[in-house]
């Protein structure tokens, strides 16, 4: 490592002058870039780069008024702009930056009656968006795009950095896949740029920039094509075209998503721009960094990093979603963004820890019938970095070979928004939810050539759906033998309900449809008892309130439950 010295460079650029570009050559915008091992940064105002616990002194009539001189574009208002740093508030930071041109309309209205009842879903949002506020707005600036972006990530998953939609898009910009890749977001077992806060606004900014100029200029087809790509508006556009029908926003006929989505966005920026006529209040997110970026240069605990930086797990992985599991990606990726107050400290320490005690290690005997892909998912790690732990240039192991195994240190629930931790809530939630409707849980095992809409008609119900339940998106791959969990009202009798699977905890189940013939001095408690079952799901199962010798019952029996 380097020395213990924490180097922050401190510049003024338009102030005095000076080209910090040519000194910190990584950094190409106002972006905080690491430069060095242990550098720390932060997002930067119009050029200035400040040292930690100086940026609240910077205060004083010289440096407004040389800032005001320098910043003296007009904006959309006609109200000369300030310097970033004179404003208190991020909302009224914002304010002085927008430049969508619009009027109101009744699609806009609809979602400003909607907003204005439900001041409480504002104050959530909120909450969430005063960790990343001002690193979005920051961007902004520096690219001279409309400040009412940034109120983008409200409309795409209300600043939720892990949302994940049916469409298999992630993170508070909802990014799909394809798109990451195409704006160079790294996605992996590890890691998925998508969700990191830093990577993923990158890429959305250039994507909606992108946008722009393709639809020369227009704002309102940019956001439309972000939302439903640009190969649909153009689509419409050409339509309304032959039409002889005017090719605004307002006058395209696109999917109903894509018709509420502007004007919702249109709708938040009205209510920021003066949320008292709405009868609303906005709670208040200061104008400064919340967070600093750290290089840990080198893979690392996350629970070993949260100790260190003295905060808890949640807010570590709330300020670095796009980690996946118990640690930092062993590849690339190694920053960590963390609260400015406790990124010293943090920098501190992490250049007194060795390498080696950045994660934990077990040493591991090679067994018959092992494998990489076995191993790494009993520690709960990759085959990659179980390779280049081991220097391994294949996936050949031999028994008896002694590996060293990077594991985490503390148990898997510690780590609360993991990948695995945010599944395994997320399918609890689901259990409560249903079982509360009145829903069946169904372990489908799926046959050869199933699809989500097959397997959806067959127990009545929609194909998202089971995809959500299970993770996916409807559009994945199935496989052959691989266990979904379908949650039905159908009367039983209806599916095949023979499946195996895993509960939450790990118990397997075998499930069974028994028909079971009614015998004199029965009862439906007896009967209950007899298959571990409850007397509700019998009678619901049944149609039925009681019952009487010879009849038939059809039962859904779990087998590894009953003698």
């Amino acid at each position: 490592m380097r020395p213990k010295v924490l180097a922050i460079c401190i510049f003024v650029s338009f102030l005095t002058g000076c080209n910090y570009t040519n000194l910190l050559p990584q950094m190409q915008t106002n972006a905080p870039e690491t430069v060095a091992n242990q550098v720390i940064q932060e997002p930067l105002a119009r050029g200035r780069a400040l040292r930690v616990g100086q940026r609240d002194n910077l205060k004083g009539d010289k440096r407004k008024q040389t800032a005001r001189r320098k910043a003296s574009a007009l904006g959309k208002t006609g109200s000369k702009a300030a310097d970033p740093i004179d404003y208190e508030n991020i909302w009224d930071r914002m304010r002085a930056g927008y430049k969508l041109d619009f009027t109101l309309n009744p699609r806009i209205q609809t979602h400003l009656n909607w907003y204005s009842r439900h001041q409480l879903y504002l104050n959530r949002v909120a909450k969430r968006a005063r960790r990343y506020l001002y690193y979005i707005v920051t961007e902004l600036e520096a690219q001279g795009l409309p400040l009412e972006l940034a109120l983008l990530p409200v409309v795409e998953s209300a600043f939720d950095p892990f949302a994940y939609s049916h469409g298999r898009a992630s993170g508070i910009w909802q990014i799909i896949p394809e798109t990451g890749v195409r704006f160079d977001l790294k996605q992996n077992w590890w890691y998925d740029g998508r969700r990191d806060i830093k990577a993923s606004t990158r890429a959305a900014l250039e994507y909606l920039s992108y946008l722009n100029d393709y639809f020369q200029g227009d704002w309102l087809l940019a956001l439309a094509a972000y939302n439903t790509g640009e190969g649909n508006v153009q689509k419409a556009i050409l339509k309304n075209q032959r039409n002889g029908k005017p090719t605004d926003f307002w006058s395209l006929k696109l999917p109903m998503e894509t018709r509420a989505y502007v004007p919702q966005l249109l709708a938040l920026a009205t209510i920021v721009r003066n949320p008292a006529a709405y009868n609303l209040a906005l709670r208040d997110i200061p104008n400064r960094p919340y967070f600093l970026i750290v290089n840990v240069d080198y893979q690392i605990d996350l629970a070993q990093a949260a100790e260190m930086a003295g905060i808890n797990i949640e807010e570590l992985y709330l300020l670095n979603p796009g980690y996946n599991r118990w640690a930092t990606d062993p590849k690339s990726s190694r920053n960590l963004l963390l609260p400015v107050n406790k990124a010293a400290v943090f920098a501190g320490k992490l250049s007194s820890l060795p390498r080696k005690q950045r994660v934990g290690w077990e040493h591991y005997k090679v067994k018959t019938g092992d494998s990489l892909l076995i191993i790494a998912q009993h520690f709960n790690t990759s085959v990659s970095s179980l390779k280049k732990t081991n220097d391994l240039t294949d996936d050949a192991i031999e028994v008896g070979q002694m590996l060293l195994i990077p594991v985490a240190t503390q148990p898997a629930k510690h780590y609360a928004y993991s990948a695995d931790q945010r599944m395994r809530r997320s399918k609890s939630r689901l259990r409560t939810t249903q079982q509360h409707r009145g829903a069946t849980r169904i372990n489908y095992r799926v046959k050869a050539g199933d699809t989500f809409w097959e397997i959806a008609q067959q127990h009545g119900v929609k194909a998202r759906d089971i995809a959500r339940w299970n993770g996916m998106a409807p559009r994945d791959s199935l496989r052959e033998g691989q266990t979904l969990v379908v949650w039905s009202r159908m009367s039983p009798e209806l599916f095949d309900l023979d499946s195996e699977g895993e509960e939450e905890d790990g118990t397997p189940i075998i499930r069974k449809v028994v028909a079971y013939q009614v015998r004199q001095g029965d009862s439906l408690a007896g009967i209950a008892g007899k298959f571990n079952l409850s007397i509700n799901d019998i009678m619901r199962w049944n149609t039925i309130n009681n019952i009487h010798p010879g009849q038939s019952l059809t039962l859904f029996v779990d087998v590894t439950q009953v003698n």
